[in-house]
């Protein structure tokens, strides 16, 4: 079997769900507790064996490198002022991965930007991390899908069951369970607006095999005018099996506001030194919560008598 240790990361979208915070800011660098969303990605293709990593950025978004790369003058002047606790985070950040870019010059869509990796990836199969997607797991959710990869030599994306309503967000596959959270995939369809396959949706995790890209450059555009990784998948699920792995753990849209906002709280009542302080000022709003609630009855009967 080829060896698996390529991740892809697409970067270039503008983030406009969060626009005006991501006007100059790439939505992938913006804070969760103390790390930029991207990070948490990065560390999970590390934690999961992927040691080539490939960011596929656009225009403005030099940000993302910078933040991966040695900065001497910070380091220096940390080291001089003796704070070297600071010292070393900033050098774990810069040491934790060597990062290949490549640019996605226009706005074309998932399918698009992982074609542009194409010469980057080479002739081997490779994973593909959406940054937005924070996956909150005891065990990686890259490395759970290694494993499906591992055992069957095939493509793996992963599924999370959904809300009947909320099918039309995703990409929906069609198929049947295959042992514990194993799903063998007989169709997908990108974003469809009724009858469903089904309540398993494609989330932003997979891997793929090199026969993608000969797909995705026939690949006409589809959903929204892009070109969808989902119409080139299909292709793949005619010419073999193609699984999916409902995965363990809690999936965070964090680039949208309100999953930004969930994935922070959850993120902070785990973090080792913010934890106990963060959960107790957030008991406080609840506490304060119902005792504004518990005055309000008074006050409309006062009002009342009046």
């Amino acid at each position: 079997m080829a060896n698996l240790r390529t991740c892809v990361f697409p970067c270039a979208g503008f983030g406009t769900r969060f626009f005006p915070a991501t006007k100059v800011v790439p939505k992938e660098m913006l804070p969760l507790v103390d790390k930029p969303i991207l990070q948490y990605g990065i560390e999970e293709a590390r934690d999961s064996g992927f040691d080539k990593l490939i960011i596929v950025t656009s225009k403005g978004k030099d940000s993302i490198l910078d933040h991966f790369d040695r900065t001497s003058e910070l380091e220096r002047s940390l080291r001089e002022r003796q704070k070297l606790d600071l010292l070393a985070e900033v050098e774990t950040v810069s040491r934790m991965v060597d990062l290949i870019a490549v640019r996605q010059k226009d706005a074309l869509g998932l399918g698009h930007a992982v074609l542009v990796s194409k010469d980057a990836v080479g002739n081997e199969p490779f994973a593909v991390i959406l940054p937005d997607d924070v996956i909150l797991a005891d065990e990686p959710c890259l490395l759970q899908m290694r494993r499906v990869f591992e055992e069957t030599g095939r493509p793996v994306v992963a599924l999370m069951e959904v809300q009947p309503e909320e099918t039309s967000r995703y990409g929906i596959v069609a198929g049947s369970p295959d042992g514990g959270r194993r799903f063998r995939i007989t169709d997908m369809v990108e974003k469809p607006k009724s009858n469903p396959p089904s309540r398993y949706a494609i989330i932003g995790r997979y891997i793929l095999p090199p026969e993608i890209f000969p797909q995705l450059q026939k690949t006409p555009r589809g959903a929204g005018g892009e070109i969808q990784l989902t119409d080139a998948m299909r292709a793949l699920v005619r010419e073999g099996d193609f699984y999916g792995y409902v995965f363990e753990g809690k999936r965070y849209d964090a680039g949208e506001k309100l999953g930004y906002l969930k994935a922070t709280v959850d993120y902070a009542l785990r973090h080792p030194a913010l934890a106990d302080e963060f959960r107790e000022y957030l008991k406080s709003l609840f506490d304060d919560g119902k005792a504004s609630q518990s005055s309000r009855p008074t006050a409309r009967r006062a009002s009342a008598r009046r």
